[in-house]
């Protein structure tokens, strides 16, 4: 049992080695045109293609990351809208059916919210509701930022330390 264990984490533990040996050489390598946000023609405008600053490759993999996330998020509603339209489809048709050999159009009623799940959700996958969603962001950073300010205002390295003390039980003064 404990020999799959430490398979399992030196396995890991490569992978992480690994990991850090990619992102060395990518501190000191040249700067992909395909990465680089600032890009012009296919070339990046960071001078010759070196490398960017910590700081701007550090920001440039957290967009890649949000880039990331927005496109499985797409694709996810867009997997789930196949499902959901097949469901909603032939809920319709029994509903409709129901409705016709009930004569009762009062059976016809779940189609209603259905109808709702479905245009979100195909607004979401096809539609412009995520540039929606993007403006009305943007209006509220610019018009309402005082809506986005954390309570006691940020936080600073001296709260998270005090924090930290309060919590840790074996914390020495020193």
């Amino acid at each position: 049992m404990g020999f799959v264990f430490s398979k399992s984490m030196n396995d890991s533990l490569k992978a992480q080695q690994e990991f850090m040996v990619m992102n060395s050489r990518l501190q000191v390598t040249h700067t992909p045109a395909a990465v680089c946000r600032k890009v012009t023609r296919g070339r990046c405008l960071h001078g010759a293609g070196l490398a960017a600053s910590p700081l701007e490759r550090q920001l440039l993999m957290q967009n890649q990351m949000r880039e990331r996330q927005t496109a499985m998020q797409i694709a996810w509603t867009r997997e789930f809208l196949k499902y959901f339209g097949t469901f909603f489809g032939l809920a319709a048709v029994g509903l409709t059916a129901g409705a016709i050999k009930k004569k009762n159009p009062g059976v016809l009623l779940p189609i209603v919210p259905l109808s709702f799940i479905f245009a979100y959700q195909y607004d979401m996958g096809y539609g412009t509701l995520l540039q929606r969603i993007k403006g009305e962001a943007e209006n509220i950073l610019d018009t309402h930022s005082m809506l986005l300010e954390l309570p006691k205002g940020p936080l600073t390295y001296e709260d998270l330390e005090k924090i930290r003390k309060s919590q840790s039980k074996f914390f020495t003064e020193k």
